[in-house]
């Protein structure tokens, strides 16, 4: 029985990665004086994925909004340095708030899940970032 969740634990967690991307675009993100927010409106198609970087303090919270039409379009929050994302919005939902815990450039990943990138699909979407 511990074989059988084992196995359905890994193919859970394959299913919640990122496709591997063949074109991966790097942006960052800088808000305008005085504002401490921003909204990106994007696209990504098959296995494309955008990384956006923002510099954020220790202590603050960060919040982040992914919308789109298309159901297998996510994010990951990965903290400055770290091999794993510490938020998978394929498993916690499209969005999240996030005490950050030390000071650094963190990384929003936005993908298609590996099922949408095989058919080539398109994802329009509006990437919400607020940091207070």
């Amino acid at each position: 029985m511990t074989t059988i969740r084992s196995l359905i634990l890994s193919f859970a967690l394959l299913a919640a990665m990122p496709a591997v991307a063949d074109e991966l675009r790097q942006e960052s993100i800088r808000f305008a004086p005085g504002t401490s927010s921003s909204t990106i409106k994007a696209f990504v198609k098959g296995y494309q994925s955008v990384q956006y970087a923002v510099s954020v303090t220790a202590g603050q919270k960060m919040s982040v909004q992914l919308d789109s039409r298309n159901s297998s379009l996510y994010f990951n929050v990965t903290a400055p340095g770290a091999d794993a994302a510490m938020y998978n919005s394929s498993i916690d939902g499209n969005g999240t708030t996030i005490t950050i815990p030390s000071s650094g450039k963190y990384l929003i990943d936005v993908y298609l899940m590996r099922n949408a990138a095989r058919r080539n699909e398109s994802a329009n979407y509006d990437l919400t970032l607020y940091v207070e």
